[in-house]
Order: structure tokens, then sequence, then C-alpha cells
């Protein structure tokens, strides 16, 4: 696994890189709908996938950019916690000991219809049961280990291992959701007293800041945290970070959209690899677009997510049309020359997508036919 912060290592380090909480859930991914169902009507679409989502497309994202992952989450004993459990820690390499598995209590599944550019979900689940005595955190998982960083996810409710962690010394990076409610509580973003960096999409930080434009919720945001990034979808993200006094803008990759599930979660992440590497802000901006780029050319949302080999691919892709081809080809190779710093040169393996079944043991060959009996 190619390794972005090797330079930066010392044997005094966390164990972790980046330490991420919450909950799992199974996604079932529909694209290719030409239209979205109505009642009484069935709709076929032309393609569908099954994998791990919610906290684990950012574990997922991050892991795969080769960062050391630890992910604190409850997975039923179910056949899809079980799935889910062995695909991130066997196929992914996602540390899962601040973890733990409950029987008795069915994996909350998210199915989301990937149409227009977007997506639509359906999800259900319960709360998971938290044993009498967990200890330091609600959820009934263990403690923040010692990390270079953690993702938090902000609400208005305490969230006592932020704190842990960031006494521990790591960075906090933090996003927020859609609010149901549509009150766009000030109150979730007290929270950001705590965080290092803030990554809302352009919709949910004009709703918090009630500011009329992307750039200028940037601003307000800038007052309260001391990186702020805001993302526009396919019309690209633009940032501040008052730490190296760095503003930049980025324009959305060109690509053809498949499944946006997850999208958000692996520019996240992607962010985070950079900041932690210490990259300059607009390369951090436009590394991050990359990999959200990438992502939604794959349907599934955690299993969507770039590899190294992925983006040594595309970047050799840009460099070879860039040479005698069109204006815009040679522009893009400029944006992106930090890439031949960063990209590993012997190349990367292939990451494994979303299948549209639970294959157990697939890595497995098929096991050989049973023997014929002679009869008689």
């Amino acid at each position: 696994m190619h390794d972005p912060l090797a330079a930066l290592r010392s044997p005094g380090d966390p164990p972790f890189d980046v330490h991420v909480r919450g909950t799992v859930f199974h996604d079932i991914v529909f694209t290719g709908l030409d239209h979205l169902p109505e009642p009484g009507t069935e709709v076929w679409t032309a393609g569908m996938g099954s994998c791990p989502g919610g906290i684990a497309n950012m574990a997922t994202a991050a892991s795969r950019l080769g960062l050391r992952t630890s992910l604190a989450a409850t997975f039923s004993t179910d056949a899809y916690g079980e799935e889910s459990w062995r695909t991130l820690a066997e196929q992914e390499g996602v540390d899962l000991s601040a973890s733990r598995r409950v029987a008795g209590w069915h994996s909350p599944v998210t199915v989301s219809l990937a149409y227009a550019g977007d997506r639509a979900m359906v999800t259900h689940g319960h709360p998971a049961p938290v044993p009498a005595g967990a200890g330091l955190h609600a959820d009934g998982c263990g403690p923040a280990p010692r990390s270079r960083s953690c993702f938090v996810h902000l609400s208005a409710e305490p969230q006592p291992w932020v704190g842990t962690a960031r006494a521990g010394g790591a960075l906090v990076f933090a996003d927020v959701g859609w609010d149901p409610s549509r009150q766009w509580s000030a109150e979730v973003l007290s929270g950001l007293a705590q965080c290092h960096a803030f990554l809302p999409n352009h919709v949910e930080a004009m709703h918090y800041t009630r500011a009329d434009t992307p750039a200028a919720a940037l601003a307000r945001l800038g007052d309260l945290v001391p990186v702020v990034v805001v993302t526009r979808g396919a019309a690209g993200a633009l940032a501040v970070d008052a730490t190296t006094g760095e503003t930049a803008e980025v324009p959305g990759l060109p690509v053809a959209a498949l499944d946006a599930t997850g999208a958000g979660d692996v520019f996240g992440a992607a962010f985070l690899v950079a900041d932690l590497a210490g990259w300059p802000l607009a390369d951090r901006l436009a590394f991050a677009d990359l990999c959200a780029g990438l992502s939604v050319q794959q349907f599934g949302g955690s299993l969507s997510a770039p590899g190294w080999g992925d983006i040594t691919d595309w970047w050799h892709q840009v460099r070879q049309r860039a040479c005698g081809g069109p204006a815009g080809a040679a522009d893009l190779a400029r944006r992106y020359a930090f890439l031949d710093d960063v990209v590993p040169p012997a190349g990367a393996p292939a990451v494994r997508r979303a299948t549209a079944t639970l294959a157990a043991r697939s890595d497995l060959p098929d096991p050989p036919p049973p023997p014929v009996r002679a009869h008689g």
C-alpha cells in the first residue's frame, strides 16, 4: 500500500492516522434508472451494487489512500453485518479493534437510487443496543485510540470521544448533514470550537450561516474554524485556510457521473490525507475534487472510493492527452502537475468494487463438483 505520509513518520507517532466512528449501513445501490418508480409500477435498472455504507464510506476511502484507519462502530452478527465486518477488516485493512459485534439486532439498510446525477435513499434501522456499564462512550464502542486526526459528523448532541481524541493530539475534521427539521440550528456549529477543518456542502453551509452564496458562507465559517471547505458538487469547491493565509477554488472535474453515493465522504478523506501531508491548499482541494470525481464513475458508496492505482492511471491518461491535445487537457495537466511528486512510481494494486450480491468468501475458487456415485 502506498503511504502518502511516509516522509513524515517517526517512531513516536500515534498508531493511527485517522479515527472515525458512527453507524455502518448495508448499502444496496441501483444505477441506470431512466425514471423513478411510481406507485403500482416496476422499474428495472441497468446496474446494482452492494457494500458497507454510512461511516464505512469515510473509513474505506481513507484506508485506500494509505492512511492507517481506525473505525468504531457496532456490527450485527446477521449476514449484512458479517459481510461488512469482513469487507472492512480483511479486504480494506480498516482496524476494527474499537468496534463491537451484537447479536439479536439487525443491520441498518439503505437502498440508494442513482438518478439524474444525484441519488435518493430509503433507509430502515433501529438504534444499536448499548450494554449496561459500557464505559466512556455512549455508543458502547471502545475509546478513541491515539491518532493523528479524527473525522466527526457534527450534531447538537455531545460527542465526548471528540474531546478525548483532541486531547490526545488529534486534528479534528468535521462535516455536517442535512437537517430534516429544516431549523439549521446554530447550536450544531458550536462543535466547531474543537475542529481544525470543516467541510460542508454549499447547501448546508448557506443554511447554517444564513448566507446567500457559497462564498459568503465560507467567509462566515472562516470566523469559526481555521480551515473551511465548501463543496459544490459538480461545480467544484472553494476553501480558506487561516493557518496559512491561503484561499483556493477549483472547478468540478468533467466526468460522466454514474452514482454520487459517498462522493462527499471520498472528498473529505482525500482532503484529510492532503492536509496531513502538508500540501498547499489549492493542491489539497484539487486532489479531493479528483478523488470525488473518480468515485462517482463507480457505483456503491464505500467501494467506489479510488485507490492510488486509479489516481495514477488517471494522471497518466491526462498527461498523454496533454501532449498535442486540446488546450483543456493541457490546462488540466498543469493544474495537477503536483501529482508527479505524490503518485507511487511503481503503480499500485487495483481496488475492489461493489458487487450485486453478498459473495461469501468470494476470493476462494469455486469448489469442485461432488463426485458421481456409481449405483448398483
